[in-house]
């Protein structure tokens, strides 16, 4: 794992002590070593995290032509059978590493390696004969790719905090970026919340040489088929054998892996699948909540005294996510609806303590096995929307979350009045997410006006009905909800903030053995019962898992992960930089939001002593789109200065070829 960055410049500057300053901002992601690559118009740079062949692994690397130079950011966990092909083809190795197999398979296969890559990645192959650079990402986005194209010149990094060592580039919010984010949790690719970035959006690979750049997908999210003669006891077979694979391949490391244990069916899952496969030790961690709504610790316990794993855990606090929740919004690099993501920064800083870099989760299994609550919402709403004056079918509500105090007491009319949003608008593409969408828009309520004047003609959901794949209409519900709970959440929010930005900021990588994508496709596969039977979650994953988890853990209600929000913003004893994001003169130099707006929902607040989720989801975004524009737009970022760079060498490449 690690952090990249480069410039490709045909106007022949030197860029290399841009580069390096590019590196630096980001060499938490890499602190092993790192390099750069210099020629007459490429310049890349490499920050490493060392996993595997940790002595010969070094980059930038390049082929032994050395025409082909490449850095890398993720792991190709098939790289062992991806090199005896390559090997079979006449091809020699100077290094054990994933890196050197990945850019022979480029020479060998040129852009259909993709389609043969089993990992999750991002990178750039300089071609210097050519002149030009391939990049590319991983099919589902779990690593980052940011790019700008401006004066010439395309600059690309890990992360957007290293475009901005370009000191020609400008900072300026995009403001369509942000409506979007207030919707979706996220923006749509390849927008960033600033001006002029964008993301290589994932599965998609890129060339850019004199004549510009073209972008172009290898892969994407498809329900066009399913497989209606697959018993289910052969579904379950093959899943557990794809699974079986998916886990094998993510232990492959030249250094320790360990795995998160959140007290549920997924972390268990890969878990016991970890255990089947290597029956030593195993060090797994766990975070838990000082406030007993959201605190999972006795599942975790309970799992982790189940598999006999060296457990570690902590507790969080809501002092402990106001604390850390500036360096969160550094990392992750976009306004956040909650704060959810610190404790996952705070979890893995415990595991780097422990000195472990690698660790594999359950992230995915509720998108590609339909496990939210937002599939079955979506079922109940289509039920009740076949008779909509029913008192009875909103009832079916409160079966899907018993851990709500404030559910036991609702009224079918008040049922109606927050679940009803849009019921009868069945052939709507976007049904199962209007009321979520619809929610987080409340937080628009308190734009400027400014800012309401510049979103006047702009449609968010037009936005992404223009990037729905062309047979979108002929999919079924459950596929359809899954595409955009994949594309656009689980790519954008859960495996950036929550994923990759907050375990790389402590030098962390996570491993995702159901993103892995034979198991995504099997399961775009499988019928929708497989999946949801009923109202129950995950049906294929909970009978293949009897008897391999505990059965408290199984048959427990399912319960999204989540942290308090109100008690870490609006205490007396938070932080001072909570009040500054909260001042009037704040309010005002950013400009994004009005501040009588939001001080009167702050003293409602006060005053009632409870804030709703929409609350919360202002309070969040207010304060997180603040501290972006003190740490990106104003530039304040000594707080978070990283360390040195490691091991900094230099490759000056001045030979042109013929």
């Amino acid at each position: 794992m690690c952090g990249i960055a480069g410039i490709i410049d045909y106007s022949f500057r030197d860029n290399r002590s841009v580069v390096e300053s590019m590196l630096h901002s980001i060499s938490y992601r890499g602190p092993d070593e790192s390099g750069i690559y210099h020629s007459p118009c490429s310049t890349l740079g490499s920050v490493r995290l060392s996993i595997i062949d940790i002595e010969g692994g070094q980059q930038p690397l390049s082929d032994p032509s050395e025409r082909y130079w490449i850095v890398f950011n993720g792991e190709i966990f098939n790289y062992k059978e991806l090199r005896l092909d390559l090997e079979k083809r006449g091809c020699t190795f100077k290094t054990n590493s994933d890196t050197e197999v990945l850019i022979q398979l480029y020479i060998v296969h040129g852009k259909k390696c993709l389609g043969l890559l089993n990992g999750q990645f991002s990178f750039a192959i300089w071609d210097k004969f050519n002149e030009e650079v391939f990049v590319a990402r991983d099919r589902v986005g779990i690593r980052p790719f940011f790019y700008n194209v401006s004066y010439g010149v395309f600059s690309f990094a890990s992360e957007i905090k290293a475009l901005f060592q370009q000191k020609n580039l400008s900072r300026e919010f995009n403001i369509e970026s942000l409506s979007q984010v207030y919707t979706y949790w996220t923006t749509i690719s390849p927008n960033t919340a600033f001006k002029g970035i964008f993301e290589l959006p994932p599965g998609h690979f890129g060339t850019y040489n004199r004549n510009g750049l073209v972008i172009e997908k290898f892969w994407d999210l498809d329900f066009s088929y399913t497989d209606l003669n697959i018993s289910f006891q052969d579904a379950m077979d093959k899943f557990h054998e794809l699974f079986s694979d998916a886990v094998r391949i993510r232990l492959r490391a030249d250094v320790e892996v360990a795995a998160y244990l959140s007290g549920g069916i997924d972390s268990s899952a890969t878990v016991a699948y970890i255990k089947d496969i290597e029956p030593g030790v195993l060090n797994t961690f766990s975070i838990g909540f000082d406030e007993k709504e959201f605190d999972e610790s006795d599942f975790q316990n309970e799992a982790a005294k189940y598999f006999g794993t060296a457990h570690k855990s902590m507790i969080c606090t809501s002092e402990d996510i106001s604390d850390s929740f500036k360096k969160v919004i550094w990392h992750s690099e976009i306004p956040i609806l909650r704060t959810a993501p610190a404790p996952m920064l705070l979890l893995s800083e415990l595991v780097r303590k422990n000195k472990i870099k690698v660790v594999v989760t359950g992230e995915g299994s509720d998108e590609i096995l339909a496990g939210y609550d937002i599939f079955k919402e979506a079922k109940i709403k289509r039920f009740w929307a076949s008779q909509p004056n029913s008192k009875i079918r909103p009832l079916l509500f409160k079966k899907l979350y018993p851990y709500l105090t404030q559910m036991k007491d609702l009224s079918p009319n008040m049922l109606r009045m927050f679940y009803g949003y849009k019921l009868e608008d069945v052939d709507n593409p976007f049904y199962s997410h209007l009321l979520r969408w619809n929610n987080a828009n409340h937080i628009k309520k308190h734009f400027s006006e400014n800012i309401k004047n510049e979103l006047l003609d702009y449609s968010v959901l037009g936005e992404l009905l223009k990037r729905l794949p062309e047979n979108f209409d002929s999919w079924n519900q459950l596929a359809k909800s899954q595409w955009l709970e994949t594309t656009v959440f689980m790519s954008g929010y859960l495996l950036s903030s929550q994923g990759d930005r907050m375990g790389m900021a402590n030098s962390v990588e996570g491993r995702y053995p159901f993103l892995d994508y034979r198991v995504i496709e099997f399961c775009s596969s499988l019928p929708s019962e497989y999946k949801l039977k009923g109202l129950n979650e995950k049906y294929l994953l909970k009978r293949l898992l009897k008897n391999k988890i505990p059965e408290r853990i199984l048959n427990r209600q399912k319960q999204p992960y989540r942290a308090p929000i109100q008690n870490v913003f609006l205490s007396k004893d938070s932080p001072e930089y909570i009040k500054s994001m909260l001042s009037e003169s704040y309010f005002r130099k950013a400009g994004i939001f009005n501040y009588d707006s939001v001080s009167g929902l702050i003293s409602k607040i006060a005053k009632s002593g409870t804030s709703s989720e929409i609350d919360n989801m202002v309070l969040s975004s207010v304060i997180s789109t603040h501290l972006l524009y003190y740490q990106f737009i104003e530039n304040h970022n000594d707080e978070f200065a990283p360390r040195d760079l490691s091991k900094l060498r230099i490759i000056n490449d001045f030979q042109l070829h013929s």
